[in-house]
């Protein structure tokens, strides 16, 4: 059980709500339209722009961890794995104690490799997060390395904050180095209105571009039963023109240890598995023939 949001359980909570609850069916309605939506824009001629996929190697969520990629890289409005601080950083508070994480590429190492690793930890209503995301052997021998640095808080009943510091680091070095020579930010908010819904929205400043603001994400979660979960993120990008990027995915979960999932990251198809054992998961997803396998552990 999510500890943090641990009243939001099945049964009808006994206290009174800080804010009404949302109808469930009405929220239900909501996903399902949206979703057909987004379904109709990627697959029909439309007047948006739609952005070429952001490449892993920024510091944008993207490609971080096989559990989201397998879903089509929406994660924004689930964020409950130690991943969370790079997706959206108020997602760190759904679960207590500390969780530690570390994701890879497979297979062909020789060039654009991505690696990530990361500790989570949270107690009661405050959560701190350390994650690196490094991406080498990129064109021109170029290193992309960045240190996040997260603090999540609940804000009531329903309702969390989160905030990232993201330090690029400069290559080569001679010293390890704790932050970097550049800084921007993510901004996150999670709603959890009951136990099987979830909202997130996630205010990117991106390494590389103008503004203060490079990257609006709209993430939102549902699960129709104890099985079937379905996700999907609308990101908007601003540089000096604006575009729009579409995640959806599903998963399915055949039995308590062994998981299913399926997506489309911006008309790309993807797919993994997840493996639960005890307080381990591991998890693999392929997209464009590239593999990636993650593994984490709660403490």
């Amino acid at each position: 059980m999510r500890a943090t949001f641990s009243h939001l359980q099945r049964e009808k909570p006994k206290h009174s709500r800080t804010f009404p609850k949302m109808d469930k069916v009405g929220f239900l309605t909501i996903h399902l339209i949206l979703k057909l939506l987004i379904v109709n824009l990627l697959f029909l001629h439309s007047q948006i722009a739609i952005s070429e996929a952001m490449p892993y190697e920024t510091d944008c969520p993207l490609y971080i961890g096989s559990r989201p990629l397998g879903m089509g890289n929406a994660y924004v409005g689930l964020v409950d794995g130690a991943e969370a601080g790079f997706w959206n950083p108020a997602g760190l508070i759904q679960d207590q104690g500390v969780r530690i994480f570390v994701y890879g590429k497979l297979l062909d190492r020789k060039e654009n490799v991505l690696d990530s690793k990361s500790v989570a930890f949270c107690y009661r209503d405050t959560a701190l997060f350390w994650g690196n995301k490094i991406a080498f052997r990129l064109k021109n021998n170029d290193t992309q390395d960045y240190n996040y640095y997260s603090l999540a808080q609940k804000l009531n009943s329903y309702i969390a904050f989160g905030l990232s510091a993201k330090f690029k680091r400069r290559h080569p070095s001679d010293h390890y180095q704790f932050f970097g020579y550049k800084t921007d930010y993510d901004i996150g908010v999670l709603v959890k209105p009951d136990v099987d819904s979830s909202f997130g929205v996630l205010v990117q400043k991106l390494d590389g571009k103008e503004h203060i603001i490079n990257a609006v994400t709209f993430g939102s979660s549902h699960r129709f039963n104890e099985r079937a979960l379905s996700v999907f993120d609308i990101n908007i990008l601003h540089n000096n023109n604006l575009s729009f990027e579409f995640h959806l995915g599903w998963e399915y979960i055949i039995r308590d240890q062994l998981m299913l999932r399926i997506g489309l990251a911006n008309k790309t198809p993807t797919a993994g598995i997840g493996i639960k054992i005890s307080n381990f998961q591991f998890d693999y997803a392929t997209i464009n023939r590239l593999s990636f396998l993650s593994a984490q552990v709660k403490l």
